[in-house]
């Protein structure tokens, strides 16, 4: 029978009894725990003395004349629960947490105390803790770091977060728990079940403001008043997308080269700069227009920022960013657009012949002083200095020709023969006149063409001998000749006999070429 102040009730073979049960030893933890008994023993009964702190085990033998003594074993007796032996109270002597341990299989035994002999068998009651909300919501991962694009429109998941709470989630509503936002707004939201945190506002612009802090808060209770509650931060960073044009930094740029310089030359550089970043701030230089756009050449340097000009006059250059992020079609390619000045610097040049080879035919018998050709140089810079001319003496080492100082005028000094010299490949040069320095140069072959000034020879002296009973017409000799000249159809001769042996009835001349 349970017997407890003015209660009196059957009870079952096991019977729970909700009470609660104080600290007894420690009063500095004034927490009140809820313990569930399941009393298991039919012949104990379970009292609650008092108003609800202590709880008595009373055997159904205990007569009241104190000689009965109650012994307490099991899980937590002697540490966490104590029973006082003559009357059965039971105390809790620690804080009970639940999240600890939450329940203990506790054995009792009613002992004579003359015979110090058990009266009767040993029997287990189970004590349950129940929950209460004693612990807050814990992220356990932060601080949190997330990366969304710049632009990212409203309702755009950035992070999903989940807190935890040790209480007991069969119970009540102690981790039953709610997110919100206390610091981040209007730029972002949490969804109070779920800790997604998404974008609230439009229009993020990452070159105005590129990190956020937001702090989010779980609130368990279902975040009603009196529910405990944890914090976590979450660093959100945007990301870039192409969506600044690039700019250059004036809208024209002075250059200058000076005309002498090689082709690859580097003419200058130029730089349009973009709020971007990464691949969306890199460039591409291109020339569009001007009017030497076959003279200079730009390309863009191996860090994708600035033009390199090089020599390849006014000239409209562009750059352009032709990332595109396909997140965002609305944005990029974009391009802008500069001019650019070179000024061609004067550089002090040798003089420049109007032609880059000369060549002329001479006839051989050309008279001594004629004037075969004339050659003209000028100074190709600005100042356009006189020229003086003349011929370099190891290409006419037979100083068949003079020059002109002045007029560049070439003429013979000696007679000319083609079957001695058939070419003659003299160089003349041209200096100016105010920087001697300066000295241009050009090749000039003079053919010497054949005029008919040699006679035919014969090839070599002929003796010949015949017979005294030769027959007539007999071949006694051939007879060939040759000639220096080098006439355009070839040579062509004409065989007779001479005066002194024309005359004579013996022997006659054949001319075979005659045929």
């Amino acid at each position: 029978m349970l017997a407890g102040g003015s209660l009196l009730c059957g009870v079952p073979a096991e019977l729970y009894v909700c009470v609660q049960i104080g600290v007894v030893i420690a009063p500095s933890i004034n927490r009140l725990n809820r313990l569930v008994f399941a009393l298991r023993d039919p012949q104990w009964s379970l009292v609650t003395k008092g108003a609800i702190w202590d709880v008595s085990l009373h055997s159904d033998m205990d007569l009241g004349d104190g000689s009965i003594k109650y012994i307490l074993s099991g899980d937590g007796a002697g540490t966490t629960f104590t029973i006082d032996d003559s009357t059965g109270d039971i105390h809790a002597i620690k804080r009970l947490d639940r999240e600890v341990k939450a329940q203990y299989l506790l054995r009792a035994q009613a002992w004579n105390r003359q015979t110090d002999r058990p009266l009767e068998p040993e029997s287990e009651f189970i004590v349950k803790i129940q929950d209460i909300n004693d612990n807050e919501p814990k992220f356990l991962e932060g601080p949190y770091q997330a990366t969304i694009p710049e632009m990212s429109t409203i309702g755009t998941e950035v992070i999903r977060m989940t807190a935890t709470d040790a209480d007991d989630p069969t119970y009540g509503n102690s981790a039953r728990v709610v997110y919100s936002i206390l610091q981040g707004q209007p730029y972002f939201s949490v969804e109070p079940k779920t800790g997604v945190v998404r974008v609230s506002l439009a229009g993020m612009d990452r070159e105005v403001r590129e990190n956020y802090s937001v702090i989010i808060q779980a609130k368990d209770m279902g975040g009603q008043l009196g529910g405990l509650a944890g914090t976590t931060v979450v660093n959100i960073t945007l990301s870039d997308v192409n969506d600044n044009p690039p700019v250059f930094d004036q809208k024209l740029y002075q250059m200058s080269v000076p005309e002498s310089a090689p082709v690859s030359s580097v003419v200058g550089r130029i730089r349009a700069k973009d709020r971007d970043i990464g691949i969306n701030a890199e460039m591409r230089y291109s020339i569009i227009d001007g009017d030497g756009r076959d003279t200079f050449d730009i390309n863009t340097d191996p860090t994708n920022l600035f033009g390199i000009i090089t020599i390849k006059k006014v000239q409209r250059i562009e750059g352009a960013n032709t990332h595109l992020d396909h997140r965002f079609p609305d944005k990029g390619p974009f391009s802008h657009v500069t001019i650019v000045h070179v000024s061609i610097e004067d550089v002090d040049e040798p003089p420049e012949f109007s032609l880059a080879t000369y060549y002329i035919e001479v006839p051989e018998d050309t008279e001594i002083s004629t004037v075969f050709m004339t050659v003209s140089a000028r100074d190709p810079d600005a100042a356009n200095t006189s020229i003086r001319y003349s011929i370099e003496r190891n290409t006419d080492l037979g100083k068949y020709f003079y020059i002109d100082i002045t007029s560049g005028a070439l003429m013979t000094v000696l007679p000319l023969d083609r079957e001695e010299f058939s070419w003659h490949n003299i160089t003349v040069l041209a200096m100016e006149m105010n920087n001697p320095r300066m000295i241009g140069s050009v090749s000039v072959a003079v053919k010497i063409l054949d005029v008919n000034d040699n006679p035919p020879l014969l090839t070599q002296y002929f003796e010949s001998f015949v017979c005294e009973s030769a027959n007539a017409g007999q071949l006694i000799q051939t007879v060939t000749a040759v000639d220096a000249d080098d006439p355009l159809g070839g040579h062509h001769f004409y065989y007779s006999l001479a005066l002194e042996a024309a005359n004579n009835p013996n022997f006659t001349l054949r001319d075979n070429q005659g045929k």
